[in-house]
């Protein structure tokens, strides 16, 4: 396979990806990654843990996230490569630590394309139950792989038009659930801002439970890093990418949300804890409840068509910086300019890993683990970026700014706190693939003795590294 694949593309020996992003497209393939009804899978349990305040809680994650957000546009200016947090902290603190952060991505990575082959095809079981459920989950699976080999510029396309979809469901949610709401009479105006406020059911306590949960539907934003070697002036991009998609993320959620809590108040219990979006659509306007329900698969699929997309990069970026085998990993398809082989290669693995789990375990409890593990590895990224971003822009620097020491600090702490309270299964799984990635790295490098990473960053982004 790697025969048909440029092997060092560049006159200089380093590989390198073609820039062909705007600013646009990053926003939509972060937006993508993390779903525009991100919050509709989740809100029951919001609702439910936040006692009603589920627009709080989206809110105040969405401050939260922030800070991390900040921390991956800046160091993406320093470092605009395709191994981002790996990268990241492999240059400012350690590349033994930057190593174990890149592998703690590739769970992430691998993780989100396997969960959601899982969903869309249980779901696309359901609507279409002659079609076996291991066919469906072929079929996403190879479908997944051939349009992210198509090249960056088709996936780039391929979300504009999933984003312009899902926008316009969610558009119609917002008619009909406005038409409901005004049609029906009210208890005063203290009934607009329960979702925000309660004073009887309230709970402090309730709430930052509830804003932990929260912050788990932005997680996936981090993935514009890893365009940073096929975007258009990346050291501005990025950072603006990541901070815009996590605020329109944030601000689309939230007034989803409050919808849905106007449409079915919190003090009424629901149906399905699971699917409780979909009832409270459903009573604006009943064909919104197949409607949405589609919409889910649809959004399942553009995330893990651009998780599989991200994944393959960032197995990129460790191959160029021979944190894996070079020859195969680091690299590209000199045709349509794309790391081909580890697109295959996560194809192949998600579909293995897929059957492996259901076996295993069966769909819904794979799904369930599959998800925590994969907040595993991403908090861990996530502190490791702020380390990074800490190390660099307040530690090395003359001049201590408090803007460049509150965000970094304020992201690690919150992530570090949130990734304390996952599950224990989701720990001792996540701890098993770290630990296997420790030992790969001991044994390529003689217990640690040789040199773990040679980080080789494209030509033109070298300049910015003094800087």
């Amino acid at each position: 396979m790697a025969s048909a694949v440029s092997p060092l593309g560049s006159d200089s020996g380093v590989q390198r990806l073609r820039r062909t992003l705007t600013l646009w497209d990053l926003i939509l393939y972060g937006i993508i990654v993390i779903q525009p009804v991100a919050p509709m899978s989740s809100y029951g349990v919001l609702s439910n843990t936040g006692r009603g305040h589920v627009v709080t809680t989206l809110l105040i994650a969405m401050v939260a996230m922030l800070f991390t957000a900040i921390s991956y546009g800046r160091m993406a200016r320093a470092y605009p490569s395709a191994g981002s947090a790996f990268t990241y902290v492999g240059q400012e603190i350690n590349p033994a630590l930057g190593y174990v952060t890149g592998w703690s991505m590739v769970m992430d990575y691998m993780l989100n394309p396997i969960i959601c082959i899982i969903w869309i095809s249980q779901q696309a079981n359901v609507f279409a139950p002659a079609v076996p459920y291991w066919a469906w989950v072929i079929f996403f699976g190879i479908v997944f792989t051939w349009l992210n080999i198509l090249g960056i510029k088709t996936s780039a396309r391929i979300n504009t038009a999933l984003a312009a979809g899902m926008g316009a469901v969610i558009a119609v949610f917002f008619v009909a659930a406005a038409r409901y709401i005004f049609g029906h009479p009210h208890a005063g105006l203290g009934f607009f801002s329960k979702p925000f406020y309660d004073p009887a059911t309230f709970s402090t306590g309730a709430v930052l439970q509830g804003t932990s949960i929260a912050v788990l539907t932005y997680i996936g934003f981090d993935g514009i890093s890893t365009l940073s070697e096929e975007a258009e002036n990346p050291r501005r991009n990025i950072l603006l990418a990541t901070v815009f998609t996590c605020l329109a993320i944030g601000v689309l959620s939230a007034f989803q949300v409050y919808g849905a809590a106007l449409l079915w108040p919190a003090s009424e219990p629901f149906p399905n804890e699971t699917t409780a979006f979909v009832f409270a659509a459903a009573r604006a306007w009943a064909p919104l409840f197949g409607i949405i329900g589609f919409t889910l698969v649809v959004a399942n699929f553009g995330s893990g068509m651009g998780a599989q997309l991200g994944a393959a990069r960032l197995l990129f970026g460790m191959g160029r910086s021979n944190a894996l085998p070079k020859s195969f990993f680091g690299a590209i398809d000199p045709k349509r300019h794309v790391p081909r082989n580890n697109v295959i290669f996560v194809g192949v693995v998600a579909l293995i890993s897929v059957f492996v789990m259901s076996a295993a375990v069966g769909a819904d409890t794979s799904y369930n683990l599959g998800a925590q593990m994969l907040n595993f590895g991403a908090l861990i990224a996530f502190m490791g970026v702020n380390a990074a971003a800490f190390v660099r822009y307040f530690l090395r620097q003359r001049e201590k700014k408090l803007g460049n020491f509150f965000p970094p600090v304020l992201g690690f702490i919150i992530c570090l706190l949130l990734w304390l309270s996952l599950s224990r299964p989701a720990k001792i799984a996540g701890a098993v693939w770290m630990a296997v990635g420790i030992a790969f790295g001991a044994w390529k490098t003689r217990g640690f003795r040789g040199d773990l990473v040679n980080f080789d960053l494209p030509p033109e982004d070298e300049t910015e590294l003094s800087a």
